[in-house]
């Protein structure tokens, strides 16, 4: 049963949007992960496709196991909700599944209940500790990401920065993820959510509007994922395929959707190695993001 907030949960600040979603932190993590992952969004793990080595349970479970990291985040803190959430992953699942949407997800977990969430990163952001810094190298080397390498600074096989800012700030440039953490979520925030909810505000199902935020953001942000992996000319190609997609017209225009099948395609060729993953990561923070501030009201259909 999904918790409803009761009047006291509510911000005190008048006027404000209304930030306490439809459950409790944990739950809307894992709802965020489950809504992300059933999707049919090109190139990703979805309830229509697997990957010969992911499948869907890998995520379905994966979303299961973090909620009571994020649930405990504004107490525990980013560096522990990190450690626990891919520890707990790792432990049903025995893969990396969710290391970039959990890296995401912690921060904004950690805001407290009843602050925006754009007031509330920044000094969640503020509070890292070196601590945190050591807590989250051991998440991804216990996580084992595809495509890490070693990269000479700040390499996380080798000792933990004093500043896990510093290391995100080293990482900006070719991490999609690593530049939320420097620049206050800007991406997620200002972008991923309000593309979700101009979608339904168009009147399109939530699963249209997640495929088609997943193809802008493919476009706008060549997948840090698929630049690790395959190099960047790759994920520059991919991006201008999600642009080919776009400029076909929204949906439901015939041409958007053979446009998309094309990208799928695509990206499901050489091994699923072009798997974008890491806009999926952005979807994941983005619903958990709009889902806390209920501007994606249910039903989820």
């Amino acid at each position: 049963m999904w918790e409803t907030p009761g009047a006291d949960s509510l911000p005190s600040r008048d006027p404000s949007p209304v930030v306490d979603g439809f459950g409790s932190v944990g739950q809307l993590a894992t709802l965020a992960c489950l809504l992300e992952v059933s999707a049919p969004k090109p190139g990703n793990v979805h309830r229509g496709a697997d990957f010969e080595d992911l499948t869907l349970n890998d995520f379905l479970v994966s979303a299961t196991c973090i909620g009571p990291a994020m649930q405990a985040a504004a107490e525990r803190g980013v560096g522990l909700t990190v450690r626990d959430a891919i520890h707990a992953t790792r432990s049903c699942v025995g893969r990396n599944t969710n290391l970039g949407t959990v890296l995401l997800l912690a921060p904004l977990a950690a805001v407290p209940r009843g602050m925006v969430l754009a007031d509330g990163v920044p000094g969640v952001l503020a509070r890292l500790t070196a601590a945190d810094a050591a807590l989250v190298y051991q998440a991804i080397l216990l996580a084992q990401p595809g495509g890490l390498g070693q990269s000479g600074e700040l390499d996380v096989h080798g000792p933990p920065p004093a500043s896990l800012l510093e290391a995100m700030r080293v990482a900006e440039d070719r991490d999609l993820v690593a530049r939320q953490y420097t620049t206050n979520f800007a991406t997620v925030l200002d972008q991923v959510v309000p593309w979700l909810v101009a979608g339904r505000s168009s009147g399109w199902s939530l699963t249209e509007s997640i495929i088609y935020t997943h193809v802008r953001l493919m476009e706008a942000y060549p997948d840090s994922l698929i630049a690790r992996k395959c190099g960047p000319e790759v994920a520059r190609r991919a991006a201008r395929m999600a642009l080919a997609a776009l400029d076909a017209g929204p949906p439901p225009n015939p041409d958007y959707y053979a446009a998309v099948a094309d990208l799928d395609f695509w990206l499901r060729s050489d091994g699923n190695r072009r798997n974008p993953g890491t806009t999926a990561d952005l979807i994941a923070a983005g619903l958990f993001a709009a889902l806390r501030q209920r501007l994606l009201p249910p039903p989820w259909n």
